[in-house]
């Protein structure tokens, strides 16, 4: 025979003073674990947009990231001719590619955030179709001119439109800003390749990677076979959208063992919170405990109605700690991409499955916070209990 459920609800209810202490720190437990996944997330979710299944990237073979490749002016003529490159009237849909990190004091603190910026093919915007003008042009080819991502314009100080800035011992005028979709080229600049090259005295014939549009999805394999397969080249080749995943795995899988740790050390604290509420549930319930038993009920029932109740209150303390981080959800902030060095503006992302994570964990707590107390509960003697009513 089970005991109601609505007993252990009014049990909770009747000791709120303690009870709350147990929800608040399930809810604290629960936030902390949730924002941190949910920054996780949007960290690999920015990046993971910034490619396109239907592109590939070719950069050096050995090389981990495109800023330590390395590909002749001659590779990218050869590769343009591959078999597999999508093509449209103005000709192969191939962008050579440079990368340099320059200093840019932030909007908010005034100190220097080093940004990418990305030295492209003028045909660019139609390899990345995801990638729009959304005030002034697009840069000319051969003059030192810049478009600025949108979440530049917003992070970084005298990024805005028409403004003349100098970095690598030139002087660049912003003629545009554009829009990648809340991919990581938001955080870009881009600019000439060439022009690129020569402000920082590089050689102009020397690329770093190269960003191709395949004819579909299905031609990377062919494409890849004929590069790999040719004795002109040394490179790699990798579709885009895994660049780019494997680009934010570092990051975060760093930022998922530290949210899974400080929730642990946080977990620990509430399960003894909760502990200590269940405990003294049982040590003033005592006499009532036994007159249940006394009443039929088997110790297993008890059990099941501690439990059931320690799991209420972890219910309630994850619901709140998940309503009191939905808050956050698109806050933007920014941090160092390791792979890249470079700033990287981001927003959090709370998804349902990390909501269903975070209340997951809650009850873990409670149910840890609860057996310990049912199984003392059904341990006092029946006959000593009564004695005192």
């Amino acid at each position: 025979m089970a005991i109601p459920i609505v007993y252990n609800v009014r049990s909770v209810f009747q000791r709120w003073s303690s009870a709350i202490v147990a929800v608040l720190g399930v809810a604290g437990t629960v936030g902390v674990f949730v924002a941190m996944l949910a920054m996780a997330q949007g960290f690999q979710a920015t990046l993971v947009a910034s490619g396109s299944p239907r592109n590939a990237v070719v950069r050096r073979a050995g090389a981990d990231s495109e800023i330590v490749s390395s590909i002749s002016l001659e590779e990218l003529r050869v590769i343009e001719d591959a078999p597999g490159v999508g093509r449209d009237a103005g000709g192969p849909l191939a962008s050579g590619e440079v990368v340099v990190i320059a200093g840019f004091p932030l909007i908010k603190t005034g100190t220097d955030a080093n940004v990418q910026v990305r030295g492209v093919s003028p045909r660019v915007l139609a390899i990345r179709d995801g990638v729009r003008v959304i005030a002034g042009r697009f840069f000319r080819p051969g003059l030192a001119e810049l478009v600025v991502g949108s979440g530049a314009t917003k992070s970084y100080r005298n990024l805005t439109l028409g403004q003349s800035i100098r970095f690598g011992g030139g002087t660049w005028t912003v003629v545009g800003i554009f829009d990648a979709g809340g991919s990581a080229f938001d955080s870009e600049l881009w600019c000439d390749a060439n022009v690129l090259n020569e402000i920082y005295k590089r050689p102009t014939n020397i690329l770093q990677s190269v960003t191709v549009r395949l004819e579909s999805e299905s031609a990377l394999t062919r494409f890849k076979d004929a590069l790999t397969a040719d004795p002109r080249l040394s490179v790699q080749v990798e579709r885009e959208t895994d660049y780019y995943k494997r680009q934010s795995r570092m990051l975060t899988d760093l930022i998922r063992i530290l949210g899974f740790l400080v929730a642990l050390v946080m977990g620990v604290g509430a399960v003894f919170a909760g502990l200590n509420t269940m405990y003294s549930a049982v040590a003033e319930r005592s006499r009532e405990i036994a007159t249940i038993r006394a009443l039929g009920f088997g110790g297993g029932s008890v059990i099941v109605s501690f439990v059931v109740e320690s799991l209420f209150i972890a219910f309630l303390g994850g619901l709140l700690g998940c309503l009191a981080v939905l808050p956050m959800n698109g806050f933007t902030t920014g941090t160092i991409n390791w792979q890249t060095f470079s700033h990287l503006a981001f927003a959090f992302r709370i998804t349902p499955g990390l909501l269903v994570e975070g209340m997951v964990f809650a009850l873990l707590m409670g149910l840890v916070g609860g057996v310990p107390p049912a199984v003392r509960a059904v341990r006092r003697p029946v006959a000593v209990a009564l004695r005192g009513l």
